[in-house]
């Protein structure tokens, strides 16, 4: 396919899109670089062995995997010309991002109440890279749902139809992508670490 090829808007929706893949590419190349330094380490004698990954953490990977399908939802609902509906569902999404990083912060005070802390004389190597890992993910949770409000606030300002979605087709790839990524480093961490 010839990228100069077609309307103004085609172009501009290609051109989005392949930013956005280009941000997701160097986004799992980072995440592939802790998570090979976190083996790496794993030979260290200071390395814990046999953590057990918080409770909270099992809860926000099954409200991460919701949010993903609520979105998809608003995606078929949109399409469909359910605005109220959309609206629902975009907001539950919206909601569930918040539950999962009140979720990791619960995580996180399941560690530091199991007596490790991020630094000093209470840290060590793995609850370090545990830390850094998903609090590097949450941010950009954040931006995903700084990407949903965005999209809600569109779709309030009716921007969004059947035959425009670039936006919110945008915004639903990225937080997919989060939502994958994080399930990734859940089970990398439940099973490797």
């Amino acid at each position: 396919m010839d990228l100069t090829q077609g309307t103004p808007q085609e172009k501009n929706s290609r051109a989005k899109k392949m930013m956005l893949w280009f941000g997701i590419v160097s986004l799992i190349m980072s995440f592939g670089g802790w998570t090979s330094a976190f083996l790496v380490s794993r030979s260290r004698p200071d390395w814990v062995k046999d953590f057990e990954l918080p409770t909270a953490f099992i809860i926000s990977t099954i409200v991460i995997v919701i949010s993903s399908v609520t979105f998809i939802l608003a995606k078929q609902a949109l399409k469909k010309g359910k605005r109220k509906a959309t609206s629902i569902l975009l907001l539950v999404t919206l909601a569930l991002g918040v539950i999962f990083i009140f979720n990791q912060f619960a995580g996180f005070q399941e560690i530091i109440n199991l007596g490790y802390n991020f630094t000093g004389p209470t840290s060590n190597v793995t609850m370090s890279y545990i830390y850094l890992i998903a609090a590097v993910h949450i941010l950009h949770v954040i931006a995903g749902l700084i990407c949903v409000l965005v999209v809600i606030y569109n779709h309030f300002k009716q921007k969004y139809n059947a035959d425009s979605l670039l936006g919110f087709e945008l915004a639903a790839t990225f937080w997919h992508f989060i939502d994958i990524l994080w399930v990734y480093l859940f089970l990398f961490l439940y099973f490797v670490g």
